[in-house]
């Protein structure tokens, strides 16, 4: 396409091209992981991560947190977890005579929320009206969240004993599913030779240096929403939503959340690859994150053994692709 750059993406290129660099000083493989969270991060989106203990979903979500200058907090999710252990609670100030909110550990930036669903509906529900609403309202009081305000949840597909499953309206929050799975033969042998040659995880950990700051991303999340979208791309986004609605292989179609945010992650993933413009290509990359969590196939379909994205890429292709 002979297109000529409108957006001067170059500072956005050199800052994700070094995150990954520094990711990868400790993180093997999982490059698609990494730029869905980075398109995530830019999209201004939360983040579910799913999958099976030992896949280091927990350290690459710290690490990308320390690769950008913000404040990052870990809140770990157990079945006696209260909602004021998440929000914060006011104490009694005696020498004031009156009653000082203690802010809890969601206010942060960038906030890690490991095992998601271990956490009774009461604390999640606390969790999701902060992630929409972007604020926490406390004892009549309103306390806004500072930006970047981004919430990386993990959660174990396998496990289901304490677990407690997420209701769709709180999974709609999520900008994306992503499912993290085993490395390759070779990516493990990447993984035990590091384990091999490093003397300490924590200090490598504190070698990983920051790379942008909060005023940067915010100017590039600008530089991210001026990404040219052509109508015909808008009607394709549509489309692809509106065949989730009238499937027969689904119980439960997206919701007009998940056109937007199919919409805005496929801007950012454009600006990620270096182009001012977006492509079906882009679209199509995203659809299975944006839509595996927001669709619930019918009972026989599971049984037959499909999945998701199965059902997403059939999708794919009945839809028209826009040229």
């Amino acid at each position: 396409m002979n297109f000529e750059s409108r957006i001067d993406l170059q500072d956005l290129s050199e800052a994700i091209s070094a995150i990954k660099s520094e990711i990868g000083k400790i993180i093997v493989g999982q490059h698609h992981t990494i730029e869905l969270l980075l398109t995530a991060i830019l999209a201004d989106g939360h983040v579910l991560v799913e999958g099976v203990p030992g896949v280091a979903k927990t350290l690459t979500a710290k690490l990308l947190a320390k690769t950008i200058n913000t404040e990052f907090s870990r809140i770990q999710f157990t079945p006696d977890l209260m909602p004021s252990d998440v929000l914060g609670t006011s104490i009694f100030n005696p020498k004031l005579a009156n009653f000082e909110f203690m802010k809890g550990p969601i206010f942060s930036n960038i906030i890690l929320v490991d095992e998601i669903n271990r956490a009774p509906a009461k604390t999640q529900s606390a969790l999701f009206e902060v992630m929409e609403e972007r604020q926490a309202t406390i004892d009549g009081s309103t306390y806004p969240m500072s930006s970047p305000f981004i919430v990386i949840a993990t959660q174990n597909p396998v496990e289901h004993e304490g677990t407690y499953r997420l209701p769709e309206a709180q999974l709609d929050r999520f900008l994306f599913k992503i499912v993290v799975g085993y490395p390759t033969a070779e990516q493990e042998v990447e993984v035990l030779r590091g384990h091999h040659l490093r003397k300490n995880m924590a200090e490598a950990i504190s070698e990983i240096t920051a790379i942008l700051q909060p005023q940067q991303l915010a100017e590039l999340r600008a530089k991210t929403h001026q990404v040219h979208v052509e109508d015909k791309l808008l009607e394709y986004i549509a489309q692809i939503i509106l065949q989730t609605r009238n499937n027969k292989s689904l119980f439960l179609g997206a919701s007009p959340r998940a056109s937007v945010a199919l919409l805005n992650s496929s801007k950012a993933l454009a600006a990620i690859r270096g182009r001012d413009f977006v492509t079906p290509e882009d679209i199509q990359a995203l659809a299975p994150a944006v839509l595996r969590h927001r669709i619930i196939l019918m009972p026989e379909r599971e049984m037959e053994g499909a999945t998701p994205d199965d059902v997403v890429a059939q999708l794919l292709q009945k839809v028209e692709v826009p040229r």
